[in-house]
């Protein structure tokens, strides 16, 4: 036993879980810390992995100097029994005719995932045999972490996904301050069938994409449509009410967790378009009505911030959810005056929900706060002693640059495409620079290069700049930092006229800014490419090609620049080109 390990026999260790859904995930704190925290699709290499995060775990106890019989709590990102509650809607369901056909399979599907929970906990209990199991209230998991990352001291928070238990919107109020304990309190719950994420969700697979996974795709969609043509549909089927909002069962079915049964309706079919196969041509009318969805989505964001403000009374509101990835609705909340600034963690979806859980599990049992959370994003494994021999892969050659900073602005100013692999892992869904690919956005024919050779995706998707924080008024419209490039801001004159490639055809951009102390090594690079191109401006986009995840290993990274047209990978200091 090592002296490290020694000394933390007697510490509490909670161990927080995204797992057997989507988006495993795990984080690890001791004594209240929060120590790291990955994402398994990161390092299993399956996008939206659902396995039980064995690497993920693997890492945080080995960086901790910890086994699994070290962990004295586990803390799951569902209170699973609260699935049963689905039941108390049967009999409203089965006097509805619309209603009915659905009403006893949905009840028979919560059922089952209630079941399957309790034989998750059952493995997790034989995983860490000496840990208290802490199920935690999947949108108090969003909220705490939407809270927590944010640094502030008070703010509603307001978290909107698909389904969490029976949750699908929550409006809460947290507090903390020198004056008062921790609070966080549930002001505003509506439950399944009403849920933003499903429809979102629903219209994506429709429109020939996958649902969970490229709802970004019709996001972007969405700005080459008229909403016109479905907005009448759409307000029909996303209702508006004092308190929330309410979805037609008519145009969106009763939900049922099988895959057997559509969430849209052949009303919807008829009312709309027939649906896309992946792979079709991309019509007008799939630009139409990925348009009335974003608008009716921005619509319902819109509303139910306004109402957290009225009920919490603060001028911060904190986003969290599958929802809250939505940058042109958040960008929209964030320009529209309702609050003051809004906070987007790093990681506001599920995979998110482990640090939550974590959180939740240390608060529950000491009445504080964990530490640790704030400000941070870059949080997974890293790969700082990596070697390189001279051939790293057949075809490469590596060599050390003794000024990469310099290197990969001069590389990148003459039109290269880079791979950036650095430092500590990054969580979430979005590239923040230490697993990204950078360009720049002067370079002849870049957008169609990135699409075509690299990415692989759809010409119409469009690509994020990051900037230095204190150049950032030069080319959006935002009144507030965005680290986490959670945010789609309106682009000035200068953007739209020397920087096209970085603007949106609706006129946004989502940006990341970059301040020194946050990321010092990007920050360099902004400034060198500025003092070579005259705009601390690049394009970043995630390291990672269509339908894998972000490449969180080094054999990764380097799978990335064989199997795609990049020019280049800096690689921990490595410079690695093709042959």
């Amino acid at each position: 036993m090592t002296a490290t390990h020694a000394r933390r026999r007697d510490a509490e260790v909670v161990l927080g879980f995204c797992a057997y859904t989507h988006d495993s995930a795990a984080a690890l704190l001791v004594d209240g810390h929060l120590i790291g925290f990955a994402e398994e699709e990161r390092l299993d290499g399956i996008k939206h992995s659902k396995a039980y995060p064995e690497n993920a775990v693997t890492w945080l106890l080995g960086e901790a100097g910890l086994t699994a019989n070290d962990v004295t709590t586990v803390a799951y990102n569902f209170d699973g029994r609260r699935y049963r509650s689905a039941l108390g809607q049967l009999p409203a369901h089965l006097l509805q005719s619309v209603t009915r056909p659905r009403a006893m399979p949905r009840a028979r599907s919560f059922l089952t995932v209630h079941r399957r929970y309790q034989a998750r906990m059952r493995d997790l209990a034989r995983s860490f045999p000496r840990a208290r199991l802490h199920p935690v209230l999947h949108h108090r998991a969003h909220a705490l972490y939407a809270f927590l990352a944010s640094g502030v001291d008070d703010a509603a928070v307001l978290v909107v996904d698909s389904l969490g238990e029976l949750q699908t919107t929550t409006i809460w109020h947290a507090a903390h301050n020198d004056e008062q304990p921790f609070r966080l309190d549930l002001h505003t719950a509506i439950d399944d069938p009403a849920s933003l994420g499903y429809v979102y969700g629903a219209v994506t697979e429709h429109l020939g994409w996958r649902r969970g996974d490229e709802e970004g795709t019709v996001m972007a969609l969405a700005a080459l449509g008229d909403p016109t043509r479905f907005r009448a549909l759409l307000s029909r089927a996303v209702r508006l009410t004092r308190d929330g909002f309410t979805l037609d069962p008519a145009l969106m079915p009763l939900r049922v967790l099988s895959s057997r049964y559509a969430r849209t309706s052949p009303a919807f079919t008829a009312a709309t378009c027939p649906p896309r196969l992946p792979g079709e041509p991309v019509e007008p009318v799939h630009a139409d009505l990925a348009a009335a969805l974003q608008e009716r989505t921005e619509h319902v964001m819109l509303h139910l911030s306004g109402q957290a403000t009225r009920l919490t009374g603060s001028g911060l509101l904190c986003l969290g959810g599958g929802v809250a990835m939505n940058c042109v609705a958040a960008g929209l909340i964030a320009q529209s005056g309702i609050v003051d600034e809004i906070h987007v963690p790093p990681a506001p979806g599920d995979s998110g929900t482990a640090i939550g859980a974590a959180a939740a599990a240390w608060l529950d049992a000491t009445g504080r706060p964990p530490t640790g959370i704030e400000g941070r994003c870059y949080l997974g494994p890293a790969y700082p002693d990596l070697m390189l021999p001279p051939e790293p892969r057949p075809g490469l050659t590596a060599e050390r640059p003794a000024d990469p900073v310099r290197h990969l602005a001069r590389r990148l100013a003459a039109g290269a495409l880079v791979g950036l692999f650095t430092g500590p892992l990054e969580a979430g869904p979005r590239a923040l620079g230490n697993r990204s690919i950078l360009a720049s956005p002067f370079a002849s024919g870049v957008v169609d290069r990135l699409n075509a050779t690299v990415k692989f995706r759809e010409p119409f998707r469009p690509f994020a700049p990051v900037v230095l924080a204190d150049k950032a008024a030069d080319y959006v419209r935002l009144r507030q930092p965005s680290p986490y490039m959670s945010i789609a801001a309106p682009v000035t004159d200068l953007a739209r006229t020397q920087l096209p490639a970085i603007v949106h055809a609706n006129g946004t951009a989502r940006v990341q800014t970059v301040t020194w102390t946050q990321y010092p090594f990007l920050a360099e690079v902004l400034a060198a490419f500025g003092e070579i191109t005259g705009h601390p401006v690049l394009i970043n986009t995630s390291l990672n090609v269509k339908g894998k995840p972000i490449c969180g290993t080094p054999d990764m990274a380097l799978d990335c620049l064989t199997a795609t047209g990049l020019d280049a990978l800096l690689i921990e200091g490595w410079w690695v080109t093709k042959c």
